[in-house]
Order: C-alpha cells, then sequence, then structure tokens
C-alpha cells in the first residue's frame, strides 16, 4: 500500500498531539507529590538546621525520659516535639511512634511503681556529632546523656541512674524543602533505660560438647527468697568489683580493648570479665577459642572472656559461680545475664554494682549504664529468659 502525504495543517496537528501525549506520560513517571507544586532544589543543611536538628532530638528522647518520672508528663501536658513546625518537625509515621513509645514507657512507670520504684527527676542532653547529606536525605549522629534520679521509696537507693546511649537520625526533605524525622536508630549493641525498640541480639549457637553446661533460668518474680551472700568465702574483693565497673562505666580502660559496636553483644561481657579480674579472678591461660579458658589483657582476649555464652560456659565448668534461682538474690559482684529472644543464646551480661532493700543494681556497657536496678530490667523485658551468678 502506497503512504499518504499529510497536509501542513495536518502534520502540525499530529506533531502537537503527540507532544501532548509525551508530557502526561511523562508527568506520569514524576513523584506524586510534585503535580501542582512547586518543588525546591536539593535543600543544604547549613548550622542553623544542624542546631535545630540537634534540639528535636534533644526533644524526643527528652520526651521518652520525662515519661518515665513520676507525674511529669502530667504537669507538663504535652510532648515538646509538639513544639516544632516549619523547616524541621517530625514526620506523621515518626510522631505515631513517639506516641507509641511513651505509652510503652508510661507502662513501665507503672510496672516500676509496683515493684517499688519510682523517679523523682530526670535530666536528658543531645550532642549532635556527625550529619550526612546525600540529595534529599540526612543521617544525623547523635549522643544521648540521661540521668534518673530515684525517688526514696525503701529508703537507701542509689542516688540515680543514667546512661549515654547513641542514635542515628534519618531526616527527609519534603517537596518544599523542609526537613522531616522520619526514623530514629539505636548504634549500640545493648539497652538503655528508656529504651522502647526490642534489643539486638546475637544468633544462637549450637553446641553439644559436655563442658558446656546449660545454667538454669532464674525467677524474677519479687521479693526473692532469702539467700544472703558470704562475702568472704572466696577470698575476693567484692568491693573492688563495684568500684572498677563504677569507675569505667562510660570513660573505657584504655588497658584493653573496646568491643562497643564491634558487633552482636559489643563489649557487655569484656567490661564485666575485667570488674571480676579487678576483684581477684586469676587468668587461666591457654588457646583463645577454648572456653575452659579465660583470660584477658591489651593484646589477647579469650573467648570466654568477652563472649556472652562462652563466659557462661567457663564461670560454671570452673566452678567460679553458683547458679542463683531468682533475680532478686543478686548481690554485688554478681552477674546477671539476659536472653532476650529465649532462644536459648545469651545475649547481655551484667555486673550488680549495689544492692538496696533486696534489689539489685547492676552497671554495664553496651549501652554504658550505672546503678540501674534489676527492677528496671525486668519492667522493659518482661518475657525474656534471665540467668543470675553468685560469684
Amino acid at each position: 500500500m502506497k503512504s499518504r502525504k499529510l497536509s501542513r495543517t495536518r502534520r502540525r496537528a499530529a506533531i502537537l498531539g503527540a507532544a501532548a501525549t509525551s508530557v502526561v506520560a511523562g508527568v506520569a513517571l514524576l513523584p506524586n507529590w510534585s503535580a501542582g507544586a512547586a518543588v525546591v532544589d536539593d535543600p543544604k543543611v547549613d548550622a542553623r538546621t544542624k542546631a535545630t536538628f540537634q534540639r528535636l532530638a534533644d526533644a524526643v528522647f527528652t520526651d521518652r525520659t520525662e515519661a518515665l518520672v513520676d507525674g511529669k508528663r502530667d504537669k507538663r501536658g504535652k510532648p515538646l516535639t509538639d513544639g516544632f513546625s516549619g523547616d524541621v518537625t517530625l514526620s506523621s509515621k515518626q510522631d505515631r511512634a513517639e506516641d507509641a513509645a511513651l505509652s510503652s514507657l508510661d507502662q513501665r512507670k507503672e510496672r516500676l511503681a509496683q515493684l517499688g520504684e519510682k523517679y523523682s527527676k530526670g535530666s536528658t542532653t543531645v550532642t549532635l556529632d556527625a550529619t550526612s547529606v546525600k540529595g534529599r536525605k540526612a543521617k544525623v549522629a547523635v549522643t544521648e546523656t540521661t540521668t534518673l534520679t530515684y525517688e526514696k521509696v525503701r529508703g537507701d537507693e542509689p542516688k540515680a541512674t543514667g546512661f549515654q546511649a547513641h542514635h542515628e537520625l534519618t531526616f527527609t526533605a519534603d517537596r518544599h524543602g523542609d526537613w522531616q524525622l522520619t526514623g530514629i536508630r539505636d548504634t549500640d549493641e545493648g539497652l538503655a533505660v528508656n529504651q522502647t525498640a526490642k534489643p539486638s541480639v546475637a544468633p544462637m549457637v549450637a553446641t553439644t560438647s559436655s563442658t558446656t553446661p546449660s545454667a538454669p533460668k532464674a525467677s524474677t518474680s519479687y521479693p526473692g527468697p532469702a539467700n544472703a551472700k558470704n562475702f568472704t568465702a572466696r577470698g575476693l574483693d567484692y568491693k573492688a568489683m563495684a568500684a572498677y565497673a563504677k569507675q569505667y562505666w562510660s570513660n573505657y580502660n584504655p588497658a584493653y580493648p573496646n568491643y562497643n559496636g564491634q558487633g552482636a553483644g559489643g563489649d557487655c561481657t569484656n567490661f564485666v570479665s575485667q570488674a571480676l579480674k579487678a576483684g581477684g579472678w586469676k587468668h587461666v591461660p591457654g588457646y583463645v577459642y577454648d572456653y575452659t579458658k579465660w583470660f584477658g589483657n591489651a593484646d589477647i582476649q579469650s573467648h570466654s572472656f568477652v563472649g556472652v555464652n562462652e563466659w557462661s560456659w567457663f564461670a560454671q565448668n570452673s566452678q567460679r559461680t553458683t547458679p542463683l534461682t531468682n533475680v532478686y538474690q543478686l548481690d554485688v559482684g554478681d552477674v546477671l545475664q539476659v536472653d532476650f529472644d529465649k532462644d536459648g543464646s545469651k545475649d547481655h551480661t551484667m555486673i550488680v554494682t549495689s544492692r538496696s532493700r533486696g534489689v539489685p543494681y547492676v552497671t554495664y556497657h553496651s549501652t554504658n549504664t550505672y546503678s540501674r536496678s534489676v527492677a528496671s530490667i525486668v519492667a522493659s523485658y518482661p518475657t525474656a529468659a534471665y540467668y543470675a551468678y553468685r560469684t
């Protein structure tokens, strides 16, 4: 069939029609929020914006802390984050997430009150460590420092508990160039007092050797049955263990490596081993992978010195510890471990640094924390499995 020639008018109409079709197709490929609205270029993050990022982060974590303080939220009336609008705000999704976090912390406060624990005041400060911007996303690394003062319910509680935690905040710019906080990620491999996210856990380690005894689980019922500790039976200095932990809970001892942020488990067991060593635990030299050995210094550490499960196997195999039936029996220098997902593999190690009228207080790394009550641990993770060791 021969082709037909189009008149100039018909050719022009065909070209315009094709162009219009192309434009419509192009619009369909654009982001939804761009239709009918001006879109600014990728926004810049100047010093003022960074300062606002920091202030919003401070508000988020202060709200979480104050949710645990007796009567604090009732006096304030609304979260601090509600005061942000304009160029830096919470996204609607993150706003809902924070509402859920505060509700969870309110429930935790009620559980603590039932166990005879309250906080009379709290203080949170946030420092901005680094900001990375790529297109319309900004990653902001911050350090949170929080202190909670114990209300004198039992009468001889420690003065306060506190921690330092690290977080990564994600801010996303909308079509107007305004930044919205769209995500918060805890970068420590541990548990903070006002943390609501489930802690990261190490994969389960399968073993069949007879030298890996399975520690019996400890009850979390309060109060625990009497089981007074004999502080002279083993010839150890338990006060020295507690003093070491209190000295290095946030200021790490340079005589040992720092495993915080180096993988699942962090520095918790390494820190507890150091404290036990300061109180008189002696090295058992040998092959680093042999968990019947135990040793650690600046250059080399056995797996039992730094590994959560390996420490448990060594402690039981060597008979340096005996199991306790209830976590509230723990006393100064004793060790508490937690299996958060109850898969048989322990995830976290802490050492007791004080005791008040039947309640032990633990200090630990990852997240760096001092004088946190065992009641607070149990109230935060009520479905976890607990293991209590008398040293």
